[in-house]
């Protein structure tokens, strides 16, 4: 049960903190002055609605995100979610392969370079299957996750920041609900394809819980740490480099390719909920789907990674506040 539950749990924050949350820019984007209650309030939501998607998934044993949208919405919306999430996937993977060749200007290398070397990987890990993704999240999650926290709490201890909340000053409460609503579009895509592989309740409540407080910790450090860059947050793409930038040359390496590793199983992730939806129609392997989809999506990169993120999801997050509290109230009411 603990070993599942763990898998799970590592392939949810695996599809959360890609590019724009690893990066610090869609931490940015929502909260920012003023949000440690909606920190509070984004993690009690979030576990809440891992636990009831997770839960209802495994009832049903869904083996794709449609046949989860369908129970959680009823047939009608859930054509309107179905494409949503569809186009959300996909605009996420093309900001994870931007991400990938923001990473590697960091190097002074070609973006180019960055995008290519995603995608080849991409093609890889499904070859191998979702099998691959789910070995893959499982090796690297941990690494990510304690090298993300050592250099919060390191810069935290360092800047000598205080994280005592004044609850007189927490105007930004209500960003919890679209920060929330916007990253639970992408994981119930990804859940709703490993529903009929999750085996126990017990596996939902570690997952769930674990995910949700991990987050939670994470992101009230990572927020906590970019309020004090605040002003010359503009000046770069990715606001990770502000905090490193007075870090040795090896630290400034060791995020850098941990950032790419968080952009990497974001976009795994993302492909994931876009090939086995497109595998109900398609009759191909994964991978052909993959090199199929990324063939179309890697020129869309063009746009720009920190232009994308500004301008698509605060959207999502606001469009997708319906399906959260569709989400949250399912235990209380049947659909027909």
């Amino acid at each position: 049960m603990w070993k599942s539950g763990m898998k799970w749990m590592f392939l949810i924050i695996g599809t959360m903190v890609g590019a724009g949350y690893a990066s610090g820019r869609e931490l940015w984007q929502f909260f920012g002055h003023e949000s440690g209650l909606a920190i509070l309030l984004f993690t009690l939501l979030f576990i809440c609605s891992i636990a009831i998607t997770m839960k209802v998934g495994y009832q049903h044993q869904t083996s794709n995100y449609y046949a989860l949208l369908e129970i959680i919405l009823g047939k009608r919306i859930a054509r309107f979610y179905d494409i949503l999430i569809f186009f959300y996937l996909m605009s996420t993977t093309v900001i994870m392969i931007a991400g990938s060749g923001a990473t590697f200007e960091a190097f002074q290398l070609s973006k180019w370079i960055g995008i290519l070397f995603i995608v080849v990987f991409i093609i890889l890990i499904f070859i191998k299957g979702i099998k691959g993704v789910l070995t893959f999240n499982v090796i690297l999650l941990p690494l990510l996750i304690i090298g993300l926290l050592s250099i919060l709490v390191i810069y935290s201890i360092d800047e000598q920041l205080t994280f005592i909340l004044s609850l007189d000053h927490q105007a930004n409460w209500t960003a919890a609900f679209t920060f929330t609503a916007l990253n639970i579009l992408s994981i119930l895509a990804v859940l709703g394809a490993v529903g009929e592989k999750i085996e126990s309740n017990g596996e939902i409540v570690i997952a769930s819980v674990g995910s949700g407080l991990i987050l939670g910790i994470i992101s009230f450090l990572y927020n906590n740490s970019l309020i004090q860059i605040s002003e010359v947050i503009i000046l770069y793409e990715i606001p990770l480099f502000a905090i490193l930038k007075n870090y040795p040359n090896y630290t400034y390496i060791m995020m850098t390719i941990l950032l790419w590793c968080a952009i990497f199983t974001t976009a795994i992730s993302g492909v994931l909920g876009l090939v086995t939806r497109l595998g109900r129609f398609l009759k191909y392997h994964l991978w052909q789907i993959t090199v199929f989809l990324l063939i179309i999506l890697t020129p869309l990169t063009i746009i720009g990674f920190s232009t994308l993120i500004e301008f698509l999801y605060p959207i999502y997050g606001i469009v997708n506040l319906y399906l959260l509290c569709a989400i949250l109230l399912f235990p209380f009411y049947k659909k027909n």
